[in-house]
């Protein structure tokens, strides 16, 4: 225990636009499979508003006139769509030294995620993340974003208190997911959401890069 960091023992991370340059792609997906199943297509701001939330939530408040019976294809063809370009997406520059030089801090890392298991698993299985983080919760086993209930089990899991912990996102699902479960939180701005409407949700910090959170990371975690 003389090696755990001095705050934050628990760095739990958003992995799309946070830690995966994949924002535009999951925008254009959501609009494409909308478009698929007789919706009239959302604008990018709406589209890119429900990343982060759980899957079929997500398709849903962004196509409000696609009824409930066609969620399943609905989400069918977003999955269709978001296949053919996964090999397109790849972390942001500078993520993996940032996770490196926390991981030589003896901090606990970990995913905290509106991905599926499958689909989050398919990504972490890649040989540059093998062995990175600590443990992950996605949002088909547990509570959506904004519940608190993925960081709530994180800090169960590692025995950590919410004032050891901070979450790293993009969107306000994020940040108010934080807020739900006590804990701190810092906000990026280079994801899905625009970051002028973080400041209500009380982020410690707000980044513009991966290499400007590597430095607060540093510097105050």
């Amino acid at each position: 225990m003389t090696l755990r960091p001095r705050q934050f023992d628990l760095i739990a991370f958003d992995w799309d636009g946070t830690l995966f340059d994949s924002t535009q792609i999951i925008t254009r997906c959501i609009q494409l499979a909308v478009v698929d199943v007789g919706g009239a297509k959302p604008s990018d701001e709406a589209a890119s508003y429900v990343i982060g939330m759980a899957l079929m939530p997500a398709l849903a408040h962004a196509a409000p006139d696609v009824p409930e019976a066609k969620y399943p294809l609905l989400n069918e063809r977003y999955r269709h769509h978001y296949v053919q370009h996964k090999d397109d997406i790849a972390l942001f520059d500078g993520v993996l030294p940032m996770l490196d030089a926390l991981r030589a801090r003896h901090h606990w890392l970990t995913v905290a995620t509106g991905k599926s298991r499958r689909g989050l698993n398919e990504a972490l299985h890649s040989s540059e993340l093998k062995g990175v983080f600590d443990g992950s919760r996605t949002a088909d086993e547990t509570a959506g974003k904004p519940h608190p209930r993925m960081l709530h089990e994180l800090m169960r899991e590692f025995g950590v208190e919410p004032e050891q912990t901070l979450m790293i996102g993009d969107t306000t699902h994020d940040l108010q997911m934080a807020l739900n479960a006590g804990c701190a939180s810092v906000g990026v701005s280079y994801g899905a959401h625009a970051h002028d409407q973080f400041e209500p949700l009380k982020p410690r910090y707000v980044a513009h890069s991966v290499g400007a959170l590597h430095d607060w990371l540093l510097t105050h975690a």
